[in-house]
Parts: structure tokens; sequence; C-alpha cells
């Protein structure tokens, strides 16, 4: 009786954890189905500000409310300022590709990210990764070729935005481990859409009149202003519930559940779009899942392995 009853908040923690993760994988792609919705109206550029202007204005009340404090630390201010610019590029990117990509093609293309995660840790930052997780990343590339191939053969240029969108998030996420650490992750997404909005503002007033389609900024019309909201809203809900999955629950049970949102942005862009991936997409698709499944199974292993040698006694 006493073990069920110490094992219960954690057991809780975990199972809250996994429901927010869920959440997660339901509510991004209703990102991206507003920001696809917007883009047949509205600038590419001017969708991924009201992604951040949004998010900004959402954050503020909800900081108040938790009685957080906004400031950072001096010494984080540079790293701050490189998330947000990150995620800005990752943003514009993908919204850039889905304007003319079906949801689930772009989408699998990002799912690169953790591969590139995983080989700028090897390579760059010296991190202990096996050859078997390595010949991961290596396959999961294979399969983006597959996604890629038909797309650029159908949208040209544009269908390799989603490696741009890959790369940047990859980053994104390495510069975010350090800061996670110190800022509290309401005032994080709050600061990185004030900075991203600081960002995105200037550009927008210089690009307009210059006849750059996906910068040059119009009034929006009707509907297309209730994509822009949703835009901002669902960004600001997806990735706040992601952020307090991963405090409530191991990345390791958690990271296999994010290959449902691949799924999900499937339907959805079935449903709303009538876009459904060919043969080889789908054989891609089922790669780069494959890929990233069995990584995510040996850091599992080699994460035992080094519980099990401190664990051992010294001979």
């Amino acid at each position: 009786m006493t073990h069920a009853t110490s094992s219960a908040p954690s057991t809780d923690r975990i199972l809250a954890g996994v429901a927010l993760m869920l959440g997660f994988c339901l509510t991004a792609p209703l990102l991206d189905v507003a920001a696809k919705l917007a883009s047949d109206t509205v600038p590419v550029g001017q969708i991924t500000a009201a992604r951040f202007i949004v998010q900004c204005v959402l954050m503020a009340p909800v900081i108040w409310v938790m009685g957080l404090s906004m400031r950072v630390p001096r010494g984080h201010w540079v790293a701050l300022v490189f998330r947000a610019v990150l995620l800005l590029v990752a943003t514009f990117c993908f919204i850039a590709a889905i304007s003319v990509m079906p949801l689930a093609d772009a989408l699998a293309i990002v799912f690169v990210a953790p591969f590139i995660v995983l080989l700028v840790g090897k390579f760059y930052m010296g991190e202990d990764v096996g050859p078997r997780r390595v010949g991961a990343a290596a396959v999961g590339f294979l399969g983006v070729l597959f996604v890629i191939q038909p797309s650029f053969a159908a949208f040209g240029v544009v269908a390799l935005f989603p490696i741009g969108t890959a790369v940047a998030f990859a980053f994104y996420v390495l510069v975010t481990r350090g800061l996670s650490r110190q800022v509290h992750p309401v005032t994080l997404q709050f600061h990185t859409g004030l900075i991203a909005s600081l960002f995105c503002l200037p550009v927008m007033i210089l690009a307009e009149g210059s006849g750059v389609a996906s910068l040059d900024p119009v009034w929006p019309e009707g509907v297309a202003w209730l994509w822009l909201l949703g835009v901002g809203f669902f960004a600001a809900l997806s990735h706040m519930m992601m952020t307090y999955a991963l405090s409530l629950a191991p990345s390791a049970t958690l990271a296999p559940l994010q290959y449902l949102e691949l799924p999900v942005a499937t339907l959805l862009g079935y449903l709303v779009f009538r876009d459904f991936p060919n043969t080889l997409t789908l054989i891609g698709i089922a790669i780069i899942i494959g890929a990233g499944m069995y990584m995510i199974h040996r850091e599992r292993v080699t994460a035992r392995q080094l519980v099990t040698e401190r664990a051992a006694p010294p001979i």
C-alpha cells in the first residue's frame, strides 16, 4: 500500500505529460491549417509576424496571472535573441512551403530535425552518439529524399523550404536546451514572441509597396483575420502544452508521441484541402517515422546502460 501511494504522484505526472503531448499533436497541425488558409490572401511574411505578435499578446497576461518575472539574466540575452531568430526563420520557411505544398509533405521533411540535432551533437558538441543512431539518422535523410523528389517535381524550389525549417528548428532546440534551465517556459515564450515581432514589424513597414509577394503586407479581409488569430493562438497553445509536457514526463516517454502529428496533419490536409500524399511520399514518411522510432529506442537502450554502469559496485 505504501509503495502504491508513493508512486502515484509520479505516475500522475507522467500521464499528465502524455496527455499534454497528445494535445500538442492535435493542436499544432491546426496552426498549419490556419496558416495555409491565410496564405490564400495574406503574404507569408505577414502570417509569420501574426504568429509571433499574437503569441506575445497572449503570453503577457499569463505571465501576470502566474506572478512570473519578465526579467532575463543579462548573460542569456544573446542566446534568447538567437533562439527567436531561429524560430522566426523556421516559421517563415514552413509557412512559405505549406502555402503551396500539402501539410503532410512539408511536415514529414521537417521531421528530419531530430536527426540534425543528433548529428550536430555528435560532430560539433562532442556528445556520445553510437553508430546505430548515426545510421538511423542517415536512413531518415533517405526518407526525406523520397518526400522531396515528387514535391520538387510538382512545386519547384519551394519544396526545399522545409529543409530550412528543419535546420533552423534543430539549432533552436539546441539553444533551448540551455535556456530552459535558466528561464521559465512562459517567460521564454513571451520574449521569443516579443523579439521575433520586433524583427518582423520593421521588415513589414519597409516592404510595404515594394511588390515583394512574400513580404508586402495587405489589409486582411473577412475570415482572414480569424486565420491570422488562429495561427498565433494555436502556436501559443501547442507550444505551451509541449513545454509543460516535457516538464512533467521524461522526454524518452514523450518523443515517440510526437510522430502522431504526422497522421493528424495528413487527416486535416485531406479534410480541409483534399490533399493526400502520393505513394512515394508515403514511403518516405514511413521511413522517417521508422528511423526516428529506432533512434529513440537506441537512446533508451543507451540510457539504461549508463544507469546500470553507474549503479554497479566498484571492483
